[in-house]
């Protein structure tokens, strides 16, 4: 439990603290002393990441995630730290600290992660941002942001839509005082073609198994939309001949495709053998009505 504002060392005594229970843990024997050491080395400094993490709130993040990430890092530093090689164990820590906490935005922050030149880009602009506004005591534009890290117009402004990319929208979200569907009523649609997917792949197997001559006369007739007379007049045959040869071919497709689903067992029958169903009969349907 970390120490209340009033039980908290001052800076000097802190330091103090530290480097006693450093020179104790380099003279710890057994494991148990070790993780005793540590842990209270951990509990001298819990502050300095809570400041650290607030650096980064509102952010995309939680603010508790952050603290956490922050922790480990802190636990890290003191394992790695050497006495004698920073002017204080804090100097040593917060940049431990904040290179773990720039991590886990770069590689755990984004729920749609952009190309690793924006999320530079982004970091680089929230610092040049925040100097010319200093500079020029207002917001700057975004040619002016641009000039300033290098970029082109269009990268700064595609930058507005990377930071969408910590906590994307919801397709299910609504605002609370409406009782109006999630945004996804809006965007979805029907698409026809991929509720006739299933249609077409088990047709096309069933295709496969008619010779050329079959396949070509269904071409004509179907895809290239020549009437029965004229594919007659193209073959040398007569309009009768056609349509017979149709009628043949598409109840044979029919008669395959609903084989697949008598010949399969319960668990085929219910998925794979259901969907041949359904292009049998639509098939059937469309094909057989358009040939008679």
């Amino acid at each position: 439990m970390a120490p209340s504002d009033s039980q908290r060392p001052s800076f000097a005594e802190r330091d103090e603290q530290t480097a006693a229970l450093f020179a104790r843990l380099a003279d710890a024997s057994n494991p148990s002393e070790v993780d005793e050491v540590v842990e209270r080395i951990v509990h001298l400094y819990l502050d300095l990441c809570s400041t650290m993490a607030a650096r980064y709130h509102g952010r995309g993040i939680e603010h508790d995630d952050l603290v956490q990430v922050a922790r480990l890092a802190l636990v890290k530093a003191v394992r790695r730290y050497e006495p004698g090689h920073a002017p204080s164990f804090a100097s040593y820590a917060v940049p431990t600290i904040s290179g773990e906490l720039k991590r886990w935005f770069r590689d755990r922050g984004w729920v749609v992660r952009p190309p690793r030149r924006l999320q530079e880009l982004r970091a680089n602009l929230q610092t040049v941002r925040a100097s010319l506004e200093q500079q020029l005591g207002a917001t700057p534009t975004d040619a002016e942001l641009a000039e300033a890290v290098g970029a082109s117009v269009e990268e700064v402004r595609e930058l507005a839509a990377v930071a969408t990319g910590f906590r994307p929208l919801s397709l299910d979200s609504a605002s609370p005082d409406d009782d109006r569907s999630g945004l996804v009523t809006f965007l979805a649609h029907a698409d026809a073609d991929l509720e006739r997917a299933d249609d077409r792949l088990c047709l096309s197997a069933a295709l496969t198994e008619l010779d050329d001559d079959e396949r070509e006369l269904l071409l004509l007739r179907y895809v290239d939309g020549m009437t029965q007379r004229e594919i007659g007049e193209t073959r040398g045959v007569s309009q009768m001949h056609v349509s017979r040869a149709l009628r043949r071919i598409t109840e044979q497709l029919h008669d395959r495709l609903v084989e697949r689903v008598d010949g399969a067992d319960d668990d085929a029958a219910g998925t794979g053998g259901a969907v041949a169903l359904h292009a049998a009969r639509a098939f059937s349907d469309g094909a057989l009505g358009t040939a008679s």
